[in-house]
Formats: C-alpha cells, sequence, structure tokens
C-alpha cells in the first residue's frame, strides 16, 4: 500500500509538472495549441482540458469536490480560452496538495464505490490503488502533451522527479 507521504510527493510533482506543462504551451499559438494533431486526445488543449477534467472528477469522489459536467467524449472542452484553464489547472492543484497533506493511512486502506461512466458499472476499490491511478493518469497524458509541446518546437523543462521537487520542504527526507 501507498503512504500518505507518497500522496504528498506526488501531488506536489503533479503540480510542478503541470506549472512546467503550461509554460512551455504558453509559447504555442493558440491555434496550433487547438490543432487536432493526432494525439488520443486530439489536441494540446483537448488533452489538458481531459486531464483537468479527470482530476475534478476523481476528486469528486475522493473529495467532495463538485462533479464536473459531462462525460470522457466532452472532458476535451472543458475551458476553450487557454489562460482560464491554466488559471483553473493551477488552482485544482493547490487544493490537491491541500487535501493530499491530510490523508491519512486508515483513510487510504478504506474502499470508495462509485458509478464509473467509462465501464457504465458501480465499482467498488481500495482508496489507494485508485490514487495510484489519479496520479498514473496525469502522468501518462501529461507525457502525451509533452510529446505535442515538443513538437510544436519547444522544449519543456526538466521532468525528473528527484531533480525538480524541494523534498526537505516538503518534509519526505
Amino acid at each position: 500500500m501507498i503512504t500518505p507521504a507518497w500522496c504528498r510527493l506526488m501531488a506536489a510533482y503533479n503540480s510542478e509538472m503541470n506549472r512546467r506543462i503550461y509554460a512551455a504551451a504558453a509559447e504555442i499559438p493558440d491555434e496550433a495549441r487547438k490543432r487536432d494533431a493526432g494525439a488520443f486526445f486530439g489536441s494540446l488543449h483537448g488533452t489538458l482540458n481531459h486531464l483537468l477534467w479527470a482530476d475534478r472528477m476523481w476528486m469528486s469522489r475522493l473529495a467532495g469536490w463538485d462533479r464536473p459536467s459531462g462525460g470522457i467524449p466532452g472532458s476535451t472542452s472543458l475551458i476553450g480560452d487557454f489562460d482560464e484553464l491554466r488559471a483553473a489547472r493551477f488552482a485544482a492543484d493547490e487544493r490537491i496538495e491541500a487535501w493530499a497533506a491530510g490523508i491519512t493511512p486508515d483513510w487510504l486502506a478504506g474502499e470508495l464505490t462509485w458509478f464509473s461512466g467509462a465501464t457504465q458499472r458501480e465499482r467498488r476499490e481500495k482508496r489507494w490503488i485508485l490514487l495510484v491511478h489519479v496520479f498514473n493518469h496525469q502522468t501518462h497524458h501529461r507525457g502525451q502533451a509533452h510529446c505535442l509541446i515538443t513538437q510544436n518546437g519547444v522544449t519543456p523543462a526538466d521532468t525528473d522527479l528527484p531533480f525538480i521537487l524541494d523534498l526537505k520542504a516538503l518534509d519526505l527526507t
């Protein structure tokens, strides 16, 4: 099982990587960010929208956030304006980090029951497994965003976790 410290680490990493990805994406013209590039969610903008939508969906289940409207197919058009999307992403990341700071081992060991729109049935799973999924999902699609950014001639900042986070400040050393 994962630990509360791992959750804090991944929440901090998620926030920092989103700052880096959005900084790089901001160097790309809006038209290019929104152009269908053949990625799983079409465009860079669509991929970034899906990531925010998915985090909001999981946090509605795990932490009582408002549930985002629509399903996975509509997740790519959550927010049309890039600056608004970036502000919403950063606000969500702050909330995720604050929430992760309060996670306990007992909470992680518990289960969550929810209706999955993706599988169209009720699901039940250990919370710790779901948190691994949430952070892995971010990493997976952020990798796609990274590829789309580099295809536009922009090089995002370093992505290596042990070199970009202040582990001492996170009380993880």
